[in-house]
């Protein structure tokens, strides 16, 4: 039997909480603009690193993370501004889902660097 995907399922799950905030954000808050830039930003991660499982090579596979990781980063910017302007009063996963976002930076970064490191 494969082993679980660590990446591709918190990938995934953490699209699932994006696309759950976006449905409050546009169906509760009605905000329309910096809900659908976070959709685009959040949900890109996931589909960005289940890409890299078919890169063509290291330095493609590297690529498609990096890409990953710049939207993790995007996102969190996203997420942060929403709080401050205070669009995510009254959801109550504010904390979860920027320490998901945290995580899959912190996992991405790791994976980047050992294969940047891995002997050919």
């Amino acid at each position: 039997m494969a082993s679980k995907n660590v990446i591709l399922t918190k990938s995934f799950e953490f699209s699932l909480l994006i696309i759950e905030l976006f449905k409050y954000l546009t169906e509760i808050k009605r905000e329309f603009i910096l809900s659908k830039q976070l959709l685009r930003s959040g949900t890109s991660i996931g589909a960005n690193i289940e890409e890299a499982q078919e890169a063509q090579s290291r330095a493609d596979f590297i690529h498609k993370l990096s890409i990953s990781n710049k939207e993790c980063r995007e996102s969190f910017y996203w997420i942060r501004l929403l709080e401050a302007s205070n669009y995510l009063e009254g959801f109550n996963k504010n904390e979860e889902i920027k320490n998901r976002v945290e995580e899959l930076k912190k996992l991405l970064t790791a994976i980047i660097k050992s294969t940047k490191n891995a002997v050919n």
